[in-house]
């Protein structure tokens, strides 16, 4: 009985998890993920919790249990880095956050006793890189996703740089955050226990705004001001990693600096090529042929290996090469820009620009809408019946073709609806 009531509290929760537009497709590697993350207790309170953000007093309500002890239990889950709680007017606001990027990502971002580490390393590994079913549901369904690139800023020509807006600079995230926090990479750290890390810097994952409070507050990272901030992009350019953080353009929650050898991201994008797991600029470099000797720089550094050397057609030297570019690949990041040593290639702006959602709300609704599960956002408060059966019908009608394609639509992206985001926010 016992173990018929443990895995139905597992159950419970990888249902909440999936509930969520970034969900977690169920596996025996997850099960075993969960167990070593939360107690069974838990996972059954968990497994209760909205998906949209709740005070302590709403928990305490879907719980059935008194106020203080839900807010102990909120506190116990935010110390391990399950939920994130930020302050408004003096009182916590609570959200549980995906998978990815979220709380697996928390569970590595420092060195811990409690978890086995190197046991969670492995799982992971399995789990989203041999296995593909999570990889693919979180960066290919979809048209949306859950990051975009950073332009790398020191490739910047100043005509270019004129044309490039603040949103799109990791520098300008860090200086106008309310809140910034560094920790242990969770790629690179996951790597080191499996004995595959690259020599790139280790503590250089950077959180900032909502979810920088929540990791400051409750010691999964460690609080910096601008200046370190600044310092660690510094690194990471110097270093030639890729920023890629949350795609929204207000309130950025996290800016990863990643390597092509290590990173989810961009292993997914090596993997799935065209398909752009991760959001691209809106540039994209431009080869002078004219001045490309063939070095392969490039192609060194380039992370998801959209540059290639090829036959450079010279009949009267039949072994020279020369730099091509794979559009459909390229995140238009501009590593490869800075360690050209002929200056044969600058960033340009793309013939169309990435539309990028106003805030994570905005990005939440747009990725319902193409995941099939805007049900599950209007209702949240599944512990109701009432919730769970207006769910399941409205699941029905968003399936219908015409309904369908008209809600996908551009226009869930556009002016208007941000204007009504923001309206509501406001």
């Amino acid at each position: 009985m016992a173990h018929l009531t443990s895995r139905s509290a597992y159950q419970n929760l990888v249902e909440r998890l999936n509930r969520f537009p970034q969900g977690a497709p169920p596996s025996e590697l997850l099960d075993k993920i969960l167990q070593l993350l939360f107690t069974e207790k838990e996972a059954q309170l968990v497994a209760l919790l909205p998906i949209k953000p709740f005070r302590a007093a709403a928990a305490a309500r879907l719980w059935k249990l008194p106020l203080a002890e839900s807010r102990a239990i909120l506190d116990r889950l935010a110390d391990k880095g399950i939920v994130l709680d930020v302050d408004k007017n003096g009182e916590p606001v609570y959200t549980m956050p995906p998978p990815m990027a979220g709380f697996f990502e928390f569970s590595m971002m420092r060195v811990r006793t409690d978890v086995d580490q190197k046991v969670l390393a492995e799982l992971f590994y399995q789990y989203l890189n041999v296995e593909e079913e999570f990889i693919k549901a979180l960066f290919t369904d979809g048209q949306t996703q859950l990051g975009r690139t950073f332009v790398h800023e020191p490739a910047l020509s100043p005509e270019i740089s004129l044309h490039v807006l603040e949103y799109e600079r990791a520098s300008e995230v860090i200086r106008s955050a309310r809140f910034r926090a560094v920790g242990v990479c969770y790629c690179r750290h996951k790597m080191q226990h499996l004995g595959k890390a690259c020599d790139a810097p280790l503590d250089i994952c950077l959180t900032v705004n909502g979810p920088a409070e929540s990791l400051i507050k409750h010691n999964v990272a460690r609080a910096i001001d601008v200046q370190e901030g600044l310092d660690l992009l510094q690194q990471a350019w110097d270093h030639k990693l890729v920023q890629f953080g949350e795609n929204v353009r207000e309130s950025v929650g996290f800016i990863c600096n990643c390597c092509g050898c290590c990173c989810e991201a961009m292993l997914a994008a090596k993997r799935f090529g065209a398909l752009h797991p991760v959001h691209t600029t809106n540039y994209i470099p431009e080869i002078a042929e004219s001045k490309c000797t063939g070095c392969g720089k490039c192609v060194e550094v380039c992370p998801v290996e959209a540059m290639a050397l090829v036959s450079a057609g010279d009949p009267l030297r039949k072994k020279k090469k020369k730099a091509r570019l794979e559009e459909e690949i390229c995140l238009g990041c501009g590593v490869c820009v800075r360690a050209c040593p002929e200056e044969s290639l600058q960033l340009k702006a793309r013939v169309s620009r990435v539309i990028t959602p106003l805030n994570s709300t905005h990005r939440a609704v747009i990725m319902a809408v193409e995941r099939g599960k805007l049900q599950n956002l209007i209702f949240d408060q599944r512990a109701l019946q009432s919730h769970r059966a207006m769910a399941a019908i409205l699941g029905v009608l968003l399936k219908a073709p015409p309904l369908k394609q008209a809600i996908a639509s551009r226009q869930i992206k556009s002016r208007y609806f941000e204007w009504l985001i923001s309206r509501r926010k406001n």
